[in-house]
């Protein structure tokens, strides 16, 4: 296939930003720190730029100083890259949260967002314990174009979201809670359950999926 580069043993979509307007990133969870290392030097000079998630402190601090240089690595989302796509001015995307302990997943969609070139706003400790947190941001949240909503427990975030909030949702469970929980399949199931109608779930933790799900809205304005 055209725009297709093998590098070390990874073959790279290059031609995927022409192709759906988002472009190839590296999930860097489980693969061979040589692996690892080599992308991060291939793109160094951010031409193109590319974005490695689930890049993790631990294995971030012990990369070769030179595989780190250039790149900006963000320990709370375990996000880097060493440069932005070019800056998109058609929109901005609200990142609503639960409560601190979703940071991780809401930060690595802000992140990817900003990675994008994508305006946003994380507003946080937003759950549903006290509506009067979510309801002072309100008028706020509404004033962006998509909304990705980030909620562990039971997920009921997403719902209430999706009865006050016009915009196109879309919700991520969490693995956030204690027992029944389950690593977040009571969030998820409640999500893709929920009586709010028009709102899309995405995985279990998936911050990334969810800016690239807004991303695709904002590039159709």
């Amino acid at each position: 296939m055209e725009n297709m580069q093998e590098i070390t043993g990874v073959l790279f979509d290059f031609a995927r930003t022409g192709r759906i307007g988002l472009p190839e990133a590296v999930f860097c969870q489980g693969k061979p720190l040589n692996v690892l290392i080599d992308l991060l030097r291939r793109f160094s000079s951010g031409k193109p730029p590319i974005l490695f998630t689930r890049l993790a402190s631990d294995v971030w601090q012990g990369l070769p100083q030179d595989a780190r240089a250039s790149y900006d690595h963000d320990a709370l989302s375990s996000t880097a890259f060493a440069a932005r796509m070019p800056k998109n001015d058609k929109g901005k995307v609200a990142i609503v949260s639960a409560g601190a302990a979703d940071a991780p997943v809401s930060h690595e969609a802000a992140r990817t967002l900003d990675y994008l070139g994508i305006t946003n706003t994380i507003f946080e400790d937003c759950g549903v314990a006290g509506l009067w947190r979510l309801a002072r941001h309100l008028e706020q949240i509404n004033d962006h174009d998509a909304v990705i909503v980030v909620a562990g427990m039971e997920g009921a975030l997403a719902s209430v979201v999706g009865g006050l909030c016009p915009r196109p949702i879309f919700a991520v469970p969490t693995s956030i809670g204690y027992g029944v929980s389950s690593g977040g399949k009571a969030a998820l199931d409640g999500m893709l359950a929920s009586c709010a109608p028009g709102i899309s779930c995405l995985n279990i933790d998936n911050g990334y999926g969810a800016a690239c799900a807004a991303a695709r809205v904002v590039n159709l304005l």
